[in-house]
């Protein structure tokens, strides 16, 4: 089955496409969808539990270990802002089953790995398959969905990545712990090869083929500068501390920012894709940065909001795992479980979030940054209480307070931000969203982990180390809060965002 976005507003596309797709396959396409999804979501917080024991295995250095982590995120980044493009162009079913099958390779390298290097190129590589299913996904729901249908189907996916957060902290532990035919931190990855294949057989049988004839051509060239670019940018700060940074690293940096800068303006003198309508769109190339994009205040606030919350976020949960587990010798799944007080405190306020920002505005965004910093720094002032494999109660409560402040910050800032966007322009402005969030991630894994693991290799203890990098993610959750009041005072009900034309305002 093909189902193509031809003429005509968003909400007859997605009905017309309903009425081809019998709702029965549509609900199944879309668990299929989730299930590829649930893939990549669960691998963040499932490998971070893992770390310690696969520095002991393989015997990997602090840099390499942040590589692990900070690969798949780099990864991810630089190919997810073309991906949407390429899968507009291309066939959306295409790319989602492609991204499947290299995500579920590299796992199967990741868990074979004999050495770091090995497991951080697989790492790469799983970054970039996820990357290429994962904007499909939606893509595909605003297309088979229309209306109510589409609402719940938005929701289903929003309530699945949130389960994945916390099933993938315990089922790290889980598997770690097991120790299955003896794969330790490998049935991590390994977990994955087996549901890749499943979503294999079922996405190419029930996942409808859906494209888009409007869509621009993908700008490879300008996606290869930005991967360069965002290399050039992480690459020093991963590796700067151990080789004592030298001016090089300050140097590659300093290209990275100044090669984004430069595609910005390349860009920003180039067509509108977003304004050109009819079989010319076909020819325009699709922009990839979407410079006028940040002349709207409230998305350069909130993407700078986003940014500042995965720097912070990331860079957290990787010193919380080596600290619970390489300093107080916690096993995995006992850590797993403390860091599950932060997943159960985000789904406590999580029901709240939408309803409260109705009402109270960017108020409730400042308010979860707030919380997150403070939950944060309620942990990292009871972290000498927890002790060498003593009881992690002193820092549940911290960390359930920062879970609730994300729900606050994170679930209402989508709506507030693309609301602000032309209609035409929300597709491009999620992909941004996306990678600066994965971006940030990576940024923040290299910047506290430098920090963190400076601390740990000089003579002092792991919750020492935590004590004196925590301040840093408080700083960027209060960063959060602060960038929340440039934010517009009021929010916007999911039913706009996906009702389609509701959502349209002029372009500049």
């Amino acid at each position: 089955m093909t189902v193509t976005a031809g003429s005509g507003s968003p909400g007859s596309q997605a009905a017309a496409a309903a009425v081809a797709t019998s709702r029965r396959w549509r609900w199944l396409a879309a668990a299929v969808l989730i299930a590829g999804a649930l893939m990549d979501l669960i691998d963040v917080t499932i490998v971070n539990v893992a770390l310690p024991t696969i520095r002991r295995s393989l015997g990997a250095s602090a840099t390499e270990l942040e590589w692990v982590v900070s690969g798949y995120l780099l990864a991810f980044a630089a190919i997810l802002i073309i991906a949407g493009s390429l899968g507009d162009r291309f066939g959306r079913k295409r790319l989602f089953l492609v991204g499947v099958a290299v995500f579920g390779a590299a796992s199967l390298w990741a868990g074979l790995s004999a050495t770091a290097a090995e497991l951080i190129t697989a790492r790469v590589i799983q970054g970039s398959g996820a990357a290429l299913m994962s904007p499909q996904v939606l893509a595909t729901f605003r297309v088979i969905f229309s209306g109510r249908e589409r609402g719940k189907a938005f929701a289903l996916y929003g309530a699945m990545a949130g389960f994945a957060t916390a099933i993938g902290l315990v089922l790290g532990g889980v598997l770690t712990d097991a120790n299955l035919f003896g794969w330790s931190w490998r049935a991590v990855f390994l977990v994955n090869v087996p549901v890749a294949l499943v979503t294999l057989a079922a996405g190419i049988r029930i996942i409808p083929s859906t494209s888009d004839p409007r869509a621009g051509r993908p700008n490879l060239l300008a996606g290869a500068l930005l991967a360069g670019a965002l290399v050039a940018i992480v690459y020093p700060l991963l590796e700067g501390r151990q080789l004592g940074w030298p001016a090089w690293t300050w140097l590659l940096m300093a290209a990275g920012v100044a090669a984004v800068a430069v595609l910005a303006a390349w860009e920003a003198r180039g067509p509108a894709a977003w304004s050109v309508r009819g079989p010319a769109a076909r020819t325009v190339t699709a922009p990839l940065l979407r410079p006028r994009l940040f002349r709207i205040p409230a998305f350069a606030a909130g993407l700078g909001v986003l940014v500042a919350f995965a720097v912070g976020l990331q860079g957290f949960f990787l010193m919380v795992a080596l600290w619970l587990q390489a300093g107080e010798h916690f096993s995995p799944l006992k850590a797993g479980l403390t860091a599950l007080a932060f997943s159960a405190g985000s789904f406590a306020l999580a029901p709240l979030a939408v309803p409260v920002a109705l009402r109270y505005g960017r108020r409730v965004l400042v308010l979860g940054g707030v919380m997150m910093a403070a939950g944060t720094a309620a942990v990292t002032a009871f972290v000498s209480q927890v002790g060498v494999g003593g009881s992690p109660w002193p820092v549940v409560p911290g960390l359930a307070v920062a879970g609730g402040g994300l729900a606050l910050l994170v679930i209402p800032l989508g709506n507030v931000v693309l609301a602000a966007v032309p209609a035409e322009a929300a597709g491009g402005a999620s992909g941004l969203f996306s990678t600066a969030q994965q971006l940030g991630g990576a940024i923040g894994v290299a910047l506290l982990g430098t920090v963190f693991f400076g601390w740990a290799t000089s003579g002092h203890s792991f919750a020492a180390a935590m004590t004196r990098s925590a301040p840093y993610a408080i700083g960027a959750f209060a960063l959060c809060a602060a960038l929340s009041l440039l934010l517009p005072r009021t929010a916007v009900a999911d039913s706009v965002l996906t009702g389609g034309d509701e959502l349209r305002q002029q372009p500049e």
